[in-house]
């Protein structure tokens, strides 16, 4: 009927297995019978520091503009942490409500439904997620328990965004078979270079490159640290200003002496070479043992030292990778990359190196890094929807 507006809802079943995916189409005269879809995603957050409150946030703010440019919107239904307590709400949670949460121990027992206990596999199994959020401890031995919560969610055909290094260095191919076995996805951007899209970039802008190996700056700390010490301070005192400035943990060791990166060369290593590294596998040297005088030597010799990661295919065809401070000549594109930036150069066959330049840290670029994975697995379903 003419002037007659018009709705109908569509059940969409995959990736996310019994949730579904809802669309709204709509349609009148004055839309010039354009349809207009958008998906409503329920998320649970497991761990609620600055990355997954920082989500919280964006969703508070952007999930109208998202509802226009992304075509998604999302509902928070679940959090757990081990600190703040666990909370439910089948029907949604208010995320202005949950930001304003104070970071007190079992704080989510003030919230309806909240308790001052963290309740993970509670929040995964029965609080009706599409997605799990997974932003929990890194363990850089076994992944735990971290992997734990993503095969939790996995078994039911729940997709994983993660920004946590250890269950994908370590367990990543385990993962992504339980996730395509129960019609889930398993993303991980935010693993590496929190929101700069390293891993799709490489797998997607670059595509038929051939890319065969990188080096990069991927610790924001101990480069922080040592362009602290190209400033003049010695490294003790710039330990301690990365520490006041929220950059460097209490203990530092994971950054200052290379285990982070190791964890991200695996990651990178064994996703865009096709390898099946360990942690083990890679040699790993730290900054600790670089001196006031190291830094200045290198500044008369127009060089500055840069901790790097690496991996290189062979000619063989397998992969060798490691960590270890290197002194880079000022011409070379990664020797100006200062402070807590991070940056990756690709080898490439075909267009030579590429660098990629852009945040390694900070709470909302890493949310932004759960948002990619989420308009990825958007994307992906929506080309399996038409």
């Amino acid at each position: 009927m003419q002037g007659e507006r018009f709705a109908s809802k569509i059940s969409l079943f995959g990736i996310f297995g019994k949730a579904g995916l809802r669309l709204t189409i709509s349609s009148s005269d004055e839309q010039q019978n354009e349809a207009v879809a958008v998906t409503e995603y329920k998320i649970a957050l497991l761990g609620f520091g600055g990355v997954n409150r920082a989500l919280a946030q964006l969703v508070a703010e952007k999930n109208e503009l998202w509802a226009e440019e992304l075509g998604f919107t999302l509902k928070i239904v679940g959090v757990s942490d081990i600190f703040l307590g666990s909370v439910i709400g089948k029907d949604g949670l208010d995320p202005k409500k949950l930001v304003a949460v104070p970071a007190a121990k079992g704080a989510f027992a003030a919230l309806v439904n909240g308790s001052a206990d963290p309740a993970n596999e509670t929040v995964i199994r029965f609080s009706g997620a599409d997605i799990v959020a997974e932003a929990t401890f890194t363990n850089p031995v076994d992944g735990e328990p971290a992997t734990t919560f993503c095969r939790w969610a996995l078994e039911k055909g729940i997709s994983v965004v993660t920004t946590n290094k250890g269950p994908v260095a370590l367990h990543s191919a385990a993962l992504k078979k339980l996730a395509a076995t129960n019609g889930a996805a398993f993303e991980f951007e935010g693993a590496v270079m929190s929101g700069t899209p390293v891993i799709r970039l490489a797998q997607e802008t670059l595509a038929g490159s051939e890319i065969t190996g990188f080096k990069g700056i991927l610790n924001g700390t101990s480069n922080f640290i040592l362009s602290s010490m190209q400033a003049g301070l010695d490294f003790g005192d710039a330990l301690s200003e990365a520490q006041e400035l929220g950059y460097a943990e209490a203990d530092p060791t994971a950054d200052v002496e290379g285990h982070d990166v190791r964890l991200k060369v695996v990651i990178l290593a064994n996703e865009l070479l096709g390898a099946k590294l360990t942690p083990g596998d890679v040699c790993c040297e730290g900054i600790s043992n670089i001196t006031a005088q190291d830094i200045q030597n290198a500044a008369r010799n127009d060089s500055r030292w840069k901790l790097i990661g690496s991996a290189q295919r062979t000619s063989a065809g397998t992969v060798i990778a490691s960590v270890s401070p290197q002194l880079l000549p000022n011409t070379d594109a990664l020797a100006g990359v200062s402070g807590a930036t991070n940056a990756v150069s690709f080898e490439t066959n075909l267009l030579g190196p590429v660098t990629v330049v852009g945040a390694g840290a900070g709470r909302i670029e890493t949310a932004y890094a759960l948002l990619s994975d989420i308009i990825s697995i958007h994307k992906n379903k929506t080309k399996q929807a038409i």
